[in-house]
């Protein structure tokens, strides 16, 4: 049960907190997680993309991925990074909101209009969490409860107004695979 994911979008929409989130929900349900992220500091609204490895076995290095299974499209603006090593076939799951999902190639490509999905939960800065919801319960890697647990603990005590939010959000994201 391994899977790669390359979650990419731009400066400030949770690329990094999603990714973290990820890792940090796997390994507290007894898989293994390592965590590879770049993004531009200098700004919100630049490139910013984590890559995240789960597997049941044991992980020796760090994800550098030259391939992936899975690919998180929050928008289309520096996608290439992820959607060039998306393995033929692999899953694309694409923030149908901002993003294009008939511009993907050979991929089996899950559209999401997480913006919208996000509104409708009353979360309307929770997008990412949306996508996030979503993708595990595509992959079926850790539950949307140990999601929301690792979230709990990563997001800062300034931000602690969000986690409410949060939650409706990655279910749903969840809610909104589960309905097709």
């Amino acid at each position: 049960m391994r899977d790669e994911v390359i979650i990419t979008g731009i400066g400030g929409q949770g690329i990094q907190l999603m990714a973290k989130t990820l890792a940090l929900a796997a390994t507290r349900t007894g898989l293994h997680a390592m965590l590879a992220s770049d993004f531009g500091g200098e700004m919100r609204g630049g490139p910013s993309q984590a890559s995240v490895v789960v597997d049941d076995e044991q992980l020796r290095s760090l994800p550098i991925l030259p391939a992936a299974r899975s690919a998180v499209v929050m928008h289309h603006k520096h996608s290439a990074f992820a959607l060039d090593r998306l393995v033929p076939g692999g899953l694309a799951v694409v923030n149908s909101s901002v993003a294009d999902p008939a511009a993907i190639g050979d991929a089996e490509v899950v559209a999401i209009p997480a913006v919208d999905i996000a509104r409708a939960a009353d979360a309307p800065n929770a997008a990412g969490f949306v996508m996030l919801g979503a993708y595990v319960t595509l992959r079926q890697l850790v539950g949307v409860a140990a999601l929301g647990d690792a979230m709990r603990e990563l997001v800062p005590p300034y931000r602690a107004q969000h986690v409410a939010a949060n939650l409706r959000a990655l279910d749903a994201g969840a809610g909104a695979v589960l309905a097709e």
